[in-house]
């Protein structure tokens, strides 16, 4: 599973760098170029070669595609091939797990972190597990967020409130990676049942304006009808938890 620690480690990477660098200004190849590195980095730390590191070469030059794929340039509204970036992430775990019995095993510096490391779970788990836990924590940062409005953009569910003064599902982007950081937290420490309360957490507290746009704007056609800004938060929600689920899933097993 080494291959796929160092996917989600290149990706993550690529996604936090862009959502550090596109407030200040967009340059297109400095986060593609930190994703690979980030990934050639840890291959080398992890004692990953002969063929392995041609693996590696290839996982940072898919990083470097999703970080043009996945994010628009400057000005651009909407991704118009939303499924593209999806399809490539989808289909490069599903063959990061069908090629993981030939992966090689976490060696070098990041094992021997592991083996020295001061928290029990740390020590207790294989190196490989250390790094799939270590890619997950950044794919819930900010993946996560990427890929909600790619699924979004391909469903073809856009926000109701774009343009609405006022009238916004406040701290959205923020809360996202914190719900998917502590259902992530919650499932490696054993305790995924408690998961649930983040999602029933959610939920009540999105309730009230949710409900603000029932009767208000609904009936006059000139504000979001409840509908639609249900639809977008459902969906939105939904593809969030299941991202944090999926690589949970990654980790684990």
């Amino acid at each position: 599973m080494s291959w796929i620690a160092l996917l989600l480690i290149g990706i993550g990477t690529v996604d936090f760098a862009h959502a550090l660098v596109d407030p200040i200004r967009r340059i297109r190849w400095v986060p593609e170029a930190i994703g690979a590195a980030v990934v050639i980095a840890f291959g080398l730390l992890s004692a990953l070669f002969g063929g392995d590191l041609a693996a590696v070469i290839v996982i940072a030059g898919i990083a470097v595609l999703w970080g043009f794929l996945a994010h628009q340039p400057q000005g651009a509204e909407r991704n118009p091939h939303p499924g593209v970036p999806l399809a490539l992430l989808s289909g490069t775990i599903f063959l990061g797990i069908l090629l993981a019995p030939v992966a090689g095993e976490v060696a070098g510096p990041v094992a021997a972190w592991a083996d020295g490391a001061p928290w029990a779970w740390v020590e207790a788990a294989r190196p490989e597990a250390v790094l799939l836990a270590f890619g997950g924590l950044l794919v819930q940062i900010s993946t996560g967020n990427v890929v909600v409005q790619l699924v979004l953009d391909v469903a073809k569910v856009a926000n109701p409130l774009d343009g609405v003064d006022g009238n916004n599902l406040k701290g959205g982007r923020l809360l996202g990676p914190l719900e998917r950081l502590t259902i992530f937290g919650l499932g490696l420490t054993g305790s995924l049942a408690a998961a649930g309360l983040v999602v029933a957490a959610k939920s009540l507290i999105r309730w009230p304006e949710l409900q603000s746009f029932r009767g208000e704007n609904s009936g006059d056609g000139e504000g979001p009808s409840i509908n639609d800004v249900t639809e977008y938060f459902l969906v939105g929600s939904f593809v969030s938890w299941m991202t944090s689920l999926v690589t949970l899933a990654l980790v684990i097993t």
